[in-house]
């Protein structure tokens, strides 16, 4: 599908003039506020890192802090390891899907961004938005552009001759294509 007919397409559902006046007052408040700045995310996650790499960027010299949840063992109910185990703790991915409990626990544990860091995150996004592709997906090196097609070879892979209702296939291509890294979401 070409991109103009993809757009034309999510156009009858979506309304950007909506989500462009939500992400307007969103920034303005984040701007003017005299409150203490904490921005949460996962860098396995590719909404998440977007999302910092974003901020860092609008942010420029503005103090704030960051609690970066990548990699860290967090305790998880309902959890159940290989061996059958339960209230154990995963290494986390995102901070959308950390318990309220989890998340709790890492309060005060905030710390300032590094300069290197920030300087590093604005180059990446700056770069990234340049190259304005249809896709940012996360690798071990980061958040990276990704073409439109990348995601049909995993949808295809979880096709089979017997019919599917379209939600299991893209949910398990999801399914399968959530380690180590959140490329989307539902």
């Amino acid at each position: 599908m070409s991109l103009r007919l993809g757009r034309a397409w999510w156009d009858q559902f979506y309304d950007a003039s909506d989500v462009a006046a939500t992400f307007g007052e969103f920034w303005e408040r984040v701007a003017t506020t005299d409150h203490r700045l904490v921005v949460w995310f996962g860098r396995h996650s590719a909404r998440e890192l977007a999302f910092f790499l974003a901020w860092v960027d609008r942010l420029g010299e503005r103090p704030y802090q960051i609690i970066d949840v990548t990699g860290r063992r967090l305790p998880f109910r309902g959890f159940r390891g290989r061996d059958g185990s339960t209230g154990l703790s995963q290494p986390v991915q995102s901070v959308s899907i950390v318990q309220p409990d989890a998340l709790r626990s890492l309060l005060g544990q905030e710390h300032p961004i590094t300069a290197r860091d920030k300087d590093e995150s604005k180059q990446r996004w700056q770069r990234l938005r340049s190259e304005n592709a249809p896709f940012r997906i996360v690798t071990e090196t980061g958040l990276i552009s990704a073409s439109v097609d990348y995601f049909d070879p995993l949808l295809l892979a979880q096709a089979t001759p017997e019919w599917q209702m379209v939600a299991r296939i893209v949910g398990n291509a999801m399914g399968y294509n959530s380690e180590p890294y959140f490329q989307v979401y539902d």
